[in-house]
C-alpha cells in the first residue's frame, strides 16, 4: 500500500471541534455524537451518510465537524466526499483533489493509494477526485460496494457527504449501502415540505434515518441542535 500523504496543520481550514474543542459548539456536536451512537444501539453503525433537502443547509461544514468528533473519541475514521457534483472536502481540509474517490471507482487508483491521512489523530480523508459525468452509476455500481466493504474493514467508521436529497438521486443510493443517515436543515431556511419530502425519499433505502441536526437555530442557544426522527 502507498505511503499516505500527511496533511500539515497550515492546511486545515478553520473547524470549530478541531480548532476549540471546549467551546459551546463542539459540546454540541458531541452531543449529537452521543445521540447517534444511541440511535444505533442495536446494531453497530459502521457507515453513515450526512445529507440535507436542499444546498446551502451546512451539511458539508457538519459532516467534517462530525468526522473530527467521532475521531476525537478514538474512532478510526474515513470521511468521504461523496458529492461527485459539487464536492467541498477538498477545500474544508485544503487538501488534493487530483485523486480520489472517483479514481478508486474506476480502477486507476486503489484505496489505500488515494486516502488522506489528515492531521487529525484517527481522521483520514478521501475526496471526490475528478467529477466524473456519470456520478449515479459510480455510486451504484459494484465496485462502490467493493470499496465500502474494505473500507468498513480498516476502519471503525466509514462517513459520506452527500449531495441533496431533493438534487439528484446519489443521497438515496448511498442510503442503500450505509447503515445510518442524518439529515441537515438550516434554520429559518428550510421549507417544512422540502425537508418532509427528503425524509420520504430515504425512508425506502436501507439506512435507517438515525435524525436531523438543526443548524443556525439561535447562535445564543449555539449553532446546532440535534433532535430524533420517532
Amino acid at each position: 500500500m502507498a505511503r499516505r500523504k500527511k496533511l500539515s496543520r497550515s492546511n486545515i481550514r478553520h473547524l470549530i471541534t478541531k480548532m476549540n474543542p471546549r467551546s459551546p459548539i463542539s459540546e454540541q456536536y458531541r452531543t449529537i455524537r452521543t445521540n447517534l451512537q444511541f440511535a444505533a444501539v442495536d446494531e453497530e453503525l459502521k457507515t453513515m451518510m450526512v445529507t440535507s433537502s436542499g444546498p446551502s443547509e451546512g451539511k458539508s461544514s457538519t459532516v467534517a465537524n462530525m468526522a473530527i468528533v467521532f475521531a476525537q473519541q478514538g474512532k478510526s475514521v474515513l470521511l468521504i466526499d461523496g458529492d461527485m457534483r459539487k464536492p467541498t472536502l477538498h477545500y474544508t481540509f485544503r487538501m488534493d483533489n487530483r485523486f480520489g474517490l472517483s479514481n478508486v471507482l474506476v480502477g486507476e487508483k486503489s484505496l489505500g493509494e488515494s486516502v488522506v491521512q489528515s492531521d487529525v489523530p484517527n481522521l483520514d480523508l478521501l475526496s471526490c477526485g475528478p467529477i466524473p459525468p456519470n456520478p449515479s452509476e459510480l455510486l451504484g455500481s459494484k465496485a462502490m460496494e467493493r470499496m465500502l466493504e474494505e473500507a468498513s474493514g480498516r476502519y471503525d467508521l466509514v462517513i459520506f457527504d452527500t449531495p441533496p436529497v431533493l438534487a439528484v438521486t446519489d443521497a438515496q443510493i448511498l442510503a442503500n449501502l450505509c447503515d445510518g443517515a442524518l439529515m441537515v436543515v438550516r434554520s429559518k431556511q428550510t421549507e417544512y415540505e422540502a425537508a418532509q419530502k427528503a425524509k420520504e425519499l430515504l425512508q425506502p433505502a436501507k439506512a435507517k434515518l438515525l435524525g436531523v441536526v438543526l443548524n443556525d437555530l439561535e447562535q445564543k442557544k449555539g449553532h446546532y441542535y440535534y433532535y430524533g426522527t420517532n
